[in-house]
């Protein structure tokens, strides 16, 4: 369909098809300049659009020497969560590239709030919310990354929960970016595992048992699913490991 389109086009252009070896040649230019991805989209330039992700990411995490690895960590279980789904690889690279940047507004928020060494109030919780918001606006410019579902949807909506509980929209189910609920279990898995100003990290265990009973309401099922397949390939990323600590709530526990 693409060819018989691209034709159409070419032939009031260019004139009729001959059969000379410079008429073919033209046609051979003109269809490999139709195939070639347009500057700005992620297909045009993904290894420099990687790279600035994680630099950004790393950029975020070095705020704070208890996220260090935090958004490597993301994306690296967003990638896994994506081939136990089966989505295809364009679908794999967005969703790996918003895994790196997926906490990028928090550039916007205050230090002391980042680093509080316990419980935000209500006001700080407030202003902490707003970082989804703050990402998808520092990645707006970005032209490749503001399709519909794309990464600067999964920045604004990782926080988003199945039930319509979560922020800043409230949006409900499938509603949801399917790229903003893969990050969401993959941001909470990494947040239980990793130490935090409040508390130490929890063990792998209890990181999935609390993302496995929090499904339906929090998190995906599908998405879950998903993390039961992959789950020992999640263990053998390098992370910290930590004791369990049953009385800490997962709200709490994930990243806010």
């Amino acid at each position: 369909m693409v060819t018989r389109i691209a034709m159409a086009i070419y032939t009031p252009l260019h004139g009729a098809p001959h059969t000379n070896r410079k008429r073919s040649t033209e046609r051979h230019v003109f269809m490999q300049r139709l195939n070639t991805p347009c500057p700005g989209t992620l297909e045009a330039g993904f290894a420099l659009f990687h790279q600035l992700a994680e630099s950004l990411g790393h950029a975020v995490d070095a705020r704070d020497a208890y996220t260090s690895t935090h958004s490597d960590q993301v994306a690296e279980i967003c990638r896994l969560l994506v081939m136990a789904l089966g989505l295809p690889s364009r679908a794999l690279n967005v969703i790996h590239l918003a895994g790196h940047l997926h906490d990028i507004g928090k550039i916007g928020i205050p230090d002391a709030i980042l680093r509080k060494q316990g419980p935000l109030d209500e006001e700080e919780s407030r202003l902490m919310r707003l970082h989804p918001e703050i990402g998808a606006r520092i990645l707006k410019p970005v032209q490749g990354f503001n399709e519909p579902g794309g990464v600067s949807e999964i920045v604004l909506h990782h926080h988003e929960k199945f039930d319509g509980s979560g922020y800043p929209n409230q949006l409900y189910g499938e509603a949801i970016p399917l790229g903003a609920r893969i990050a969401a279990v993959a941001d909470t898995y990494s947040a239980l595992v990793q130490d935090r100003p409040y508390r130490p990290g929890r063990s792998h265990e209890l990181a999935l048992y609390e993302i496995y009973r929090h499904s339906g309401s929090q998190f995906d099922p599908q998405v879950v699913q998903a993390l039961r397949e992959c789950a020992a390939k999640i263990l053998q990323l390098e992370q910290p490991q930590a004791p369990s600590l049953f009385g800490t709530d997962i709200q709490q526990s994930a990243a806010v």
